[in-house]
């Protein structure tokens, strides 16, 4: 018989020293500074600015990118867990710095080349404004290749003309990464993508709608009429728009996970923290065996979620395709985190129903996630193509 010998793994997932200790500086900034006042900017539709200067302070927008640049070279996962830690507490704010980084930053990042690199993303990490993603349209949500903003080329700028809706931190960007057909004749392959300044002509901003959840997190519309941006504004090759935020959703969707996952995650400790401290039928609540396996059902689907989460942001890490293991990660979290929020409201009863707990807020907060970067159906359709082509890929 022989003995093998492991290395131990912390908590399951591996995590490296300065990981570990990205979290748990997170975990004390949001307990301390976030979970005070989520409650407030969810009714007061607030967006906290205070708790997003802090956030910039702690680095947090800088984790994923290079030094050079201003960031600390953390990697995805890393950010993907500071996500996380942000919103087991306040979902709103970490909506805002998921969209902020991976949809107002990383394609500047990736595909902006070194003059828009260099003029754009070191601000962005310094917080010097915020970055926001326009994709989205009256008319063209999931079928983002029904884009109808266009962009005609005049001379040595693009003239925009359409609407965007839904666009996360748009009232406080400084920056917009817009799509826009530039050649009607060739559908999804004339759409190209670009870096649209705040302050350009033509272009502006109007209220978004009421939402359900995700309250303290700022939306709104854009407007382009006559819009001019600078033609070394455009981000890729002209044509390659649809591509590039297929590939930006990729990573967005990582950070929505994590989003999901801390939602799940702080609704789970709200209802075992209830369940073991209240007292019914003559003892604690947690004696119960339906609450326990509600209880145990969501530790499995919790844990579930993150294995995903980090072996989609490891993959990401390691620049190797990623884009089935991300759409897996943010389709399970998403699912999870409505479950386990809907039934942490059970498990709370009344209690649960009220303004005066997290969980109904959690729960609010939660839908978005199955909307956002891709509803949970368009998940099932990436990662059902994905099976498809390694099927294919399998019989040579």
């Amino acid at each position: 018989m022989t003995t093998a010998t492991t290395t131990p793994i912390l908590d399951g997932f591996d995590l490296t020293e300065e990981q570990t200790m990205i979290r748990d500086m997170v975990r004390e900034f949001a307990v301390s500074e976030l979970a005070p006042i989520a409650a407030e900017i969810d009714e007061t539709h607030t967006f906290p600015k205070s708790s997003w200067d802090k956030i910039v302070e702690l680095g947090l927008p800088g984790i994923p990118f290079p030094e050079s640049l201003g960031g600390s070279d953390g990697g995805t996962l890393a950010y993907a867990i500071a996500v996380e830690e942000i919103s087991r507490v306040c979902g709103s704010t970490g909506l805002t710095l998921a969209a902020h980084v991976s949809l107002g930053t990383y394609p500047i990042f990736a595909w902006g080349g070194p003059k828009l690199t260099e003029q754009y993303v070191p601000a962005l990490i310094r917080g010097d404004y915020m970055g926001a993603y326009g994709l989205t349209e009256p008319g063209a949500g999931s079928d983002s290749g029904g884009t109808r903003t266009t962009a005609v080329l005049d001379g040595d700028e693009y003239v925009l003309n359409g609407r965007k809706c839904f666009i996360t931190n748009a009232n406080h960007a400084g920056v917009f990464i817009c799509t826009a057909v530039t050649d009607k004749s060739l559908g999804s392959k004339g759409i190209s993508a670009f870096v649209v300044p705040r302050d350009i002509e033509g272009f502006s901003i109007e209220k978004g709608e009421q939402k359900l959840g995700m309250r303290g997190s700022d939306w709104a519309s854009l407007v382009f009429e006559d819009a001019r941006i600078p033609k070394d504004h455009l981000l890729g090759p002209e044509g390659e728009g649809f591509l590039t935020f297929m590939k930006t959703l990729d990573g967005g969707r990582i950070s929505i996970g994590a989003l999901a996952l801390g939602l799940a995650q702080g609704a789970y400790d709200e209802a075992k923290k209830h369940a073991y401290e209240r007292v019914a039928f003559g003892g604690s609540l947690a004696k119960q065996q339906a609450v326990q396996f509600k209880l145990a059902d969501m530790e499995v689907q919790i844990q579930c979620s993150r294995h995903l989460i980090y072996h989609a942001a490891r993959k990401k890490d390691q620049g190797v395709r990623y884009s089935k293991e991300a759409a897996m990660a943010k389709l399970h979290s998403s699912e999870t985190a409505m479950k386990v929020t809907y039934d942490a409201i059970q498990i709370l009863g009344g209690y649960g129903f009220s303004r005066e707990y997290p969980v109904e807020r959690m729960w609010r907060d939660a839908k978005l996630c199955t909307i956002g970067e891709g509803t949970s159906e368009i998940q099932r359709l990436v990662i059902a193509r994905a099976i498809d082509r390694e099927v294919k890929a399998a019989k040579g």
